[in-house]
């Protein structure tokens, strides 16, 4: 991000100086000051490319480094109801701290290193990323009712994370993601209704109701038919 920022500023002083400079020494040359813009213009649109693609790939190594912390410390009781006995513990996961806390690192590199649209780029894309990312990664678990209320518990910690990107995109997808934690909550008799007033998301509803800790023994399956022909 330090290399993106310096470059951006680079380009930004070679513009000034070929506008205040450049360009009125070569307004009396027949021909000389349009091919000089023309070649201007492409050397700058070359040098916009190359910090999108160092961006890219700086959230590609962001991503790699969050799959990894998920992988490691999200454990498959999480979200599954306590075997002892015990009360739930509805805390944030350790992964999710965990994840947070790294990003709020990343978040804050990006606040002193990008500005302007690269910034706004980069949070967006960033946040997508996250979201895609915590999707994928959740339906690799199985979830009962108290799970699921530590489910919203992580979704309220991202969601209240990602409100610092300043991305209104991003910060709808996560507020959208706690309506979706609900399909672990509800009885499985209220599961056809649940997603009556969201349908934007009924598709995941229906694949995430699939990580539910009854889904064979309430046949909710049957219940959704109607829903998953649709």
């Amino acid at each position: 991000m330090v290399a993106v920022q310096r470059a951006t500023s680079n380009v930004a002083m070679v513009q000034q100086h070929f506008g205040n400079t450049i360009s009125r020494l070569l307004l009396p040359v027949d021909g000389a000051h349009a091919a000089c813009c023309e070649e201007m213009s492409s050397a700058m649109s070359s040098a916009e490319s190359a910090a999108l693609r160092g961006l890219e790939q700086c959230i590609d190594t962001i991503m790699a480094e969050v799959d990894r912390l998920l992988a490691a410390e999200q454990k498959a009781t999480d979200y599954r109801s306590p075997d002892d006995g015990n009360t739930p513990d509805h805390r944030p996961t350790v992964a999710c701290t965990r994840v947070v806390a790294y990003l709020a690192r990343i978040l804050e590199a990006a606040n002193s290193a990008l500005e302007g649209l690269n910034k706004q780029a980069f949070m967006t894309e960033l946040g997508n990323r996250l979201h895609k990312g915590l999707l994928n990664h959740w339906q690799r678990f199985t979830f009962s009712p108290s799970g699921g209320l530590r489910l919203k518990r992580d979704i309220t910690e991202y969601t209240e994370f990602v409100r610092r990107f300043n991305a209104p995109a991003v910060d709808e997808k996560f507020e959208l993601l706690g309506i979706l934690a609900n399909v672990f909550i509800v009885a499985p008799e209220s599961l056809p209704t649940l997603f009556e007033g969201s349908p934007s998301i009924r598709k995941d509803a229906l694949r995430f109701i699939q990580l539910r800790d009854d889904y064979k023994t309430a046949k909710i399956a049957s219940r959704l038919s109607s829903l998953m022909i649709e």
